[in-house]
């Protein structure tokens, strides 16, 4: 069994000894599907564990070979003779274990990106530069050139909320989606949403200029009684409530949690929606039941929608959604 030991320089100041950040990252990114801890850290001096006590550690859990890496920038006297000596002793004590020696980090090419990066970085201070570079390397990191213009901002801005490029291929789109939800913004319609964590997350201020507010009755006294009596869930029965006859003005529908309520809201529009237009319906609910078939049912059906179709979604991709929708009415 193959071992990666990444070896640290230590210090003093405790925050400073991180190696343990990069070894979970590489061990994710080379064994994505392994829960083994075959890549282990040490530090040279001022933290533990000690390279022997790392070195003892991999072989208790079943080592043959053990790739060492000095996460070190140069060759200098602790790359070129400290560490050797102790893996020297190390090949003594354990001579049926290979000990494989790597070269520093040096100066390797990459290296040059991210200290690109670093000064770049220092030039994005303020929020709204930092969301435009952002912005920018979505841009540059995926081609989004053959969708539908009015659906780019909202990819841009789902995968921005998430980091997840896979948004790109699985939004789905009615085709009057992003036309009837700018237009109902712009009419001072109101937005119902399912949990209260989509409600907060909305954009307020950019709401308010239109004259809408978010609706969200998750925590209504009356639905939760109506809950308890009936044995259905808290959010189908505060969409029925948020799009009964008495409630009125709603324009969009976010559902980012609950995969109950995206089905209460299919059912009850699929009938006839009482205020007249129908709204548009955002329906991303996150999870493993009825989530991927609820959007999957959304996806079939004729009135306005934008939806993903995988078992991915939850708050942050509604809201994404809703705030884009905000600032492309806010900019027509």
């Amino acid at each position: 069994m193959e071992h990666i030991l990444l070896i640290g320089h230590g210090s003093p100041r405790k925050e400073a000894n991180n190696i343990d950040l990069i070894a979970n990252v590489l061990h994710n990114t080379i064994h994505p599907e392994c829960d083994s801890g075959c890549v282990k850290i040490a530090y040279l001096q001022f933290a533990e564990p000690d390279i022997t006590a790392a070195i003892k550690e991999c072989i208790a859990g079943g080592a043959s070979r053990i790739i060492v890496h000095p996460f070190f920038l140069s060759p200098g006297m602790h790359v070129t003779k400290d560490i050797p000596a102790i893996l020297s002793e190390a090949r003594a004590t354990y001579p049926g274990v290979e000990f494989v020696y790597t070269e520093p980090l040096g100066t390797h090419d990459k290296l040059v990106q991210i200290v690109i990066d670093r000064i770049n970085a220092v030039k994005f201070d303020a929020p709204e530069d930092i969301e435009k570079r952002s912005f920018e390397i979505i841009g540059d990191e995926v081609d989004l050139a053959d969708l539908p213009p009015e659906q780019i901002p909202i990819v841009k801005r789902v995968i921005h909320a998430t980091a997840d490029f896979e948004f790109r291929r699985t939004l789905v789109f009615s085709p009057d989606a992003v036309e009837t939800g700018v237009a109902a913004i712009r009419k001072g319609a109101n937005i119902l949403t399912d949990v209260e964590m989509v409600r907060t997350g909305i954009n307020k201020r950019l709401l308010d200029k239109w004259g809408g507010k978010v609706v969200c009755n998750i925590t209504d006294e009356e639905v939760a009684g109506t809950s308890s009596k009936s044995g259905r869930t808290r959010a189908e029965i505060a969409m029925e409530k948020g799009l009964s006859g008495t409630a009125g003005n709603v324009g969009i529908v976010a559902i980012g949690n609950a995969p109950t309520a995206l089905l209460k809201v299919i059912e009850l529009l699929a009938k006839e929606f009482p205020q007249g237009p129908t709204p548009l319906v955002i329906g991303v609910p996150v999870g493993f039941v009825k989530a991927l078939e609820s959007k999957m049912l959304l996806s079939a059906q004729k009135f306005p929608f934008i939806t993903n179709l995988s078992r991915k979604g939850g708050t942050p991709v509604a809201v994404a959604i809703v705030n884009a929708l905000l600032r492309m009415a806010e900019e027509k």
